[in-house]
């Protein structure tokens, strides 16, 4: 995905979280999004960036980066349209992610899949924290939406930093776990990892949905994958996480690329944590 089109789909995710308060909802981040929509068509990506990003956001463009700083230098544009598919909020209502469908109306139409993720603010609105996407050809299948509620409310009353690290420090093993598994197994190993229903999105293909379409795509093209983890952050309802960081593909026709990675971790019954998306996309080495 270019640098320019990177610009226009992070824009297009962030602003309604500022105006629309979480109230532990799904449905309020869809609102946030919609709002954001609207705010766009009506300022731009650059006034819009600036005043509904997280302080601390981050955007893929291709490499992270502050997503005011970055925007501060960049032009503005009105031309993009997008749908979300997918959304779900954790139980805490502390965060959440959607993705969807794009489509960029400039020189020639482009298409593709963006994927964000909005924290709800100390104040309560959502704000964007981590924004990235993928490009593809003019799409070929209609996805059904998936708006998934939280099945509950649950919050500690007294969680600390550190407990919050300890619950990071769990899903920053169950990645090393997944790596050192890949480098042993290669991406068979995705198998023991991925969730029935998990999403897959790989620049240059429409999303890949469910667990042997995700493992056939996998087998089909690519040979190893090593991941370097560079974060990790879990809701503190103890049900949703996710992991940022470095991805090293080497496919099956004897070539090596560097992606960038988001995974969203799901915990199971048993306790283990499978992935349910992942979003890869190029990265600048």
């Amino acid at each position: 995905m270019n640098k320019f089109l990177c610009t226009i789909v992070a824009a297009s995710i962030t602003i309604g979280a500022y105006a629309q308060k979480s109230d532990g909802s799904t449905k309020s981040l869809l609102k946030a999004e919609k709002e954001f929509a609207e705010n766009l068509s009506k300022n731009g990506a650059k006034v819009a960036f600036n005043e509904y990003a997280a302080d601390n956001g981050l955007v893929f463009r291709p490499n992270p980066v502050n997503a005011k700083t970055y925007y501060a230098t960049q032009g503005d544009t009105k031309d993009l349209s997008w749908t979300p598919a997918y959304a779900r909020v954790s139980r805490s209502g502390d965060w959440g992610f959607t993705t969807g469908p794009f489509t960029y109306k400039g020189k020639e139409t482009a298409y593709g899949q963006y994927f964000s993720v909005w924290k709800a603010a100390p104040n309560g609105k959502w704000e964007l924290v981590l924004d990235l996407g993928t490009e593809h050809n003019k799409p070929l299948n209609k996805v059904s939406n998936e708006f998934i509620e939280p099945k509950d409310f649950y919050k500690p009353k007294f969680l600390n930093d550190r407990q919050r690290l300890a619950g990071a420090n769990i899903i920053e093993t169950t990645e090393k776990t997944l790596n050192a598994t890949l480098k042993s197994y290669g991406v068979s190993a995705f198998a023991g990892f991925i969730n029935p229903d998990v999403r897959i999105l790989f620049p240059g293909y429409e999303p890949i949905i469910g667990k042997d379409k995700a493992l056939a795509f996998f087998n089909s093209m690519i040979s190893k994958i090593a991941l370097k983890t560079t974060k990790v952050d879990k809701a503190d309802g103890g049900d949703l996480a996710y992991s940022y960081g470095i991805a090293a593909v080497d496919y099956k026709a004897d070539l090596r690329e560097s992606f960038n990675y988001v995974f969203i971790y799901e915990r199971q019954a048993d306790h283990n944590w499978n992935l349910i998306a992942t979003v890869f996309t190029p990265a600048d080495r």
